[in-house]
């Protein structure tokens, strides 16, 4: 037996958000889920205290948007029961009422996009994150129609608008090219004037060498940070007289996020005063209470070994996304006095549990790796090295059907989380400064030859595989180093110059700290360009890539396909109309499955009954 790809399709992806509210009865969970079946839209849930569960959001409705392209938080619960939410067809907000009917569009038609949503206390507003072009500023939304409010302009990015308990403060996080979040970011106080708008702002924390990724207010004159002065992501009391703050959490551990998608929590605060808090390293991501005037750190986790970037508290229950090596990612309720857990998100039908490999977490020459052996093999056998996408990000510990899919029939695979990754602290993070294309592939290339050594692969039958940075690590492997016998793509940079170039404004500067700003380094960009130096490819090479990709253009793969054609390697082409960065839809989850073991078979000299045949160009 072996996992189905249809399987894979139906538990692929999890909640994004989610939102604990109080009411009379008990405490409500919302939440987002995919929909692969309905199109790849996202759709909001509504658990009542009854347990029963509604659709909050009518079909044919998509709560997605497209700010800094990766899109931000897109929903918020009303009070009473009502929803509004950025829809993905047209980018504007709506408002949903509590008893149902037909959304109603709060903006305007045209080129705004609206992300990482917020309900300022008692305003009858929607504050959002408001982009148009490269433009972006803090707007407010009447609730019962009226025209779009600008509250601050201030950074290049915005994210994270809160009002203070008083409503006399506003305060957010911003940051400027050519920073990431996860570089540098400011966290801003300004005064709330009468007609809504913010005045003139004051830096409290963060810095150019400082990430702040989230902060809430502890009272009128305090707040709380996730920032990193210490090289890990801590949550510290900030206090806005200037005197000097507190670090709550002085640990070697993440309690924040890197920021592709504003609007990601790691700290809710609960009515008590309390901190629910997710914190860890990529190995284990844990759930905890924070009590923050005596520091002490209560774990609620239970058996999850990740816990994903969003928490809410509402009448002392923690809302929270949780998963295991063999379970999905599940909304969970936790009990902040008992930690007594209570799955509220529809339970899963999953394959069977003799399906599912068991992770070993490795560390070879430094480097961070989960291993997920191969299902029937003894000896040395073949593997593939997964490697993340970001490149700042990482790969946690947790059921991944992808991953299972490939084990089930035989092919063992290692998750490297490389030099580059989060979820091991700055100065990990730091090692691919201007090492991106050598660090990486480095890592990717230890891996592989470390368990070629401790006897679990086969040296001759090793492939790398990644999707978007992780498909850059992929290409780049293959023309910079000779371990592998061949690579799978996914919507992946093969051109850093050109890429540069035309991809979005939020990825514009990324390159500047991970090879170097141009053109001073321009020489870096040609020694490590994939398409430049195609001639080397040590195998063939499968390009999967969405046609509606806005972050990395299909012609990335088309200009790498054509040089390695040009060159005699062997390749294949596959693209994939309505799909953007990243596989949404049912149907093009299976056919890249498919055409990916289809691909390992012949590069492995395997047989793969079952999926259709694939041609790779240059071995007719």
């Amino acid at each position: 037996m072996s996992i189905r790809p249809i399987d894979v399709a139906h538990i692929d992806g999890g909640p994004q958000w989610v939102e604990a509210v109080a009411t009379p009865s008990g405490a409500e969970v919302w939440w987002d889920e995919p929909r692969p079946h309905e199109g790849g839209r996202r759709c909001v849930v509504r658990r009542l205290p009854d347990g029963s569960r509604v659709d909050a959001l009518p079909a044919g409705w998509n709560a997605r948007n497209r700010l800094v392209e990766y899109g931000g938080r897109s929903w918020r619960p009303l009070p009473g029961g009502g929803l509004v939410f950025t829809n993905w067809a047209d980018q504007r907000l709506y408002r949903l009422g509590e008893n149902g009917g037909d959304p109603v569009p709060l903006t305007p038609e045209g080129p705004s996009r609206y992300g990482d949503l917020y309900l300022p206390p008692g305003r009858g507003e929607v504050w959002a994150v408001r982009e148009i072009a490269d433009v972006r500023d803090l707007v407010a939304v009447p609730l019962d129609g009226g025209p779009v409010r600008v509250v601050a302009k201030a950074q290049h990015f915005l994210m994270n608008p809160r009002v203070s308990p008083d409503g006399r403060w506003v305060s957010w996080i911003g940051w400027d090219h050519p920073n990431m979040p996860w570089d540098g970011t400011e966290l801003c106080v300004a005064p709330l004037a009468g007609d809504g708008t913010a005045g003139p702002y004051e830096v409290v924390a963060g810095g150019p060498d400082e990430s702040v990724s989230q902060a809430e207010w502890r009272d009128d004159a305090s707040l709380y940070a996730v920032t990193d002065p210490t090289g890990w992501w801590n949550v510290h009391v900030v206090p806005l007289d200037g005197s000097p703050g507190r670090n709550l959490t002085p640990l070697e551990l993440e309690f924040g996020a890197a920021a592709w998608k504003p609007g990601l929590t790691c700290l809710a605060v609960a009515e008590d005063g309390r901190l629910a808090v997710v914190y860890g390293t990529a190995d284990h991501r844990r759930l905890g209470v924070l009590d923050p005037e005596t520091g002490e750190l209560r774990e609620l986790g239970g058996a999850a070994t990740h816990w994903s970037s969003t928490v809410s508290v509402a009448g002392g229950k923690v809302a929270a996304v949780k998963a295991t090596p063999y379970t999905p990612l599940e909304v969970t309720l936790v009990g902040l006095a008992d930690g007594a857990h209570e799955v509220v998100s529809p339970r899963k039908d999953l394959p069977d549990r003799e399906l599912l490999p068991t992770p070993e977490a490795l560390t070879i020459e430094g480097v961070h790796t989960h291993l997920y052996p191969p299902s029937g093999v003894r000896g040395p056998g073949p593997y593939v090295i997964f490697a993340h996408g970001g490149p700042t990000g990482n790969l946690p510990v947790m059921l991944d059907l992808e991953i299972a899919y490939f084990t089930s029939r035989g092919i063992g695979v290692a998750v490297v989380n490389y030099g580059g990754s989060t979820g091991y602290g700055r100065a990990y993070r730091e090692r691919l400064r201007h090492q991106w294309g050598v660090v990486d592939v480095q890592d990717c290339a230890k891996v592989a030859r470390g368990l070629v050594e401790l006897g679990r692969a086969d040296a001759a039958k090793l492939a790398i595989r990644g999707g978007s940075a992780g498909g850059w690590t992929t290409v780049a492997a293959l023309v910079h180093s000779d371990v592998f016998a061949g690579g799978v793509a996914h919507y992946a940079i093969t051109d850093p110059e050109s890429w540069a170039a035309e991809t979005h404004d939020f990825e514009s500067r990324y390159l500047d700290g991970l090879v170097g700003p141009l053109p001073e380094t321009r020489q870096r960009y040609t020694e490590r360009s994939p398409l430049l130096n195609a001639f080397r490819a040590s195998g063939p090479c499968l390009m999967l890539h969405g046609l509606e990709d806005a972050i990395v253009d299909v012609s990335q793969a088309e200009r790498f396909t054509a040089e390695l054609d040009r060159h005699g390697k062997e390749w294949a082409l596959l693209t994939f109309p309505g799909e953007q960065h990243g596989w949404r839809r049912e149907e093009t989850v299976v056919a890249v499955l498919e055409a990916e073991l289809a691909f390992y078979g012949l590069i492995f000299g395997m047989e793969t009954p079952g999926v259709p045949p694939l041609t790779l160009k240059g071995r007719e």
